[in-house]
């Protein structure tokens, strides 16, 4: 029996990384994921890049924090040990979303760099993903819907 609440989430408005290593994180997402940086730059505590327009006025963002970060103590974790990330991390990965048409150039891209990936097709909902990982081991997915794709 579902209530009715008077309101529902419209889109995803940021997702945020804790990690260690700010320079390579922000040359991954800037330079391999192509997301344009809004603030910040490597030596920044916090960085954050557009993903898209997102809903109501909120820019979809990611968000990459310093895991020594806190610029507002008690909201944020901190803490001097590096965080988890891979598999041992409660993350399990990022998926952005993309017009299918381009994920060839997805490949041809990857290629050129030598970013590694793998492709997994999801017939029940017509998605196909290009996974990677970022420097700090998160997986990062770049997914497209095809109805061709529908099983």
């Amino acid at each position: 029996m579902s209530k009715d609440r008077g309101f529902r989430a419209r889109a995803l408005g940021e997702i945020a990384i804790r990690c260690a290593d700010m320079s390579a994180m922000v040359a991954f997402y800037e330079t391999v994921i192509g997301l344009e940086r809004l603030y910040g730059d490597h030596n920044s505590a916090i960085v954050f890049f557009r993903i898209a327009e997102g809903f109501g006025g909120h820019t979809q963002v990611l968000a990459l924090f310093h895991h020594v970060a806190a610029p507002r103590p008690g909201l944020h974790p901190i803490g001097a040990d590096r965080p988890v990330t891979g598999g041992g991390s409660a993350l399990h990965h990022i998926a952005l979303s993309l017009p299918f048409e381009e994920q060839d150039a997805v490949l041809r891209w990857y290629d050129e760099i030598g970013q590694p990936y793998r492709i997994e097709e999801f017939g029940w909902i017509g998605w196909r993903g290009i996974f990677t990982e970022d420097p700090e081991g998160n997986t990062v997915e770049l997914v497209a819907y095809d109805p061709s794709l529908l099983t």
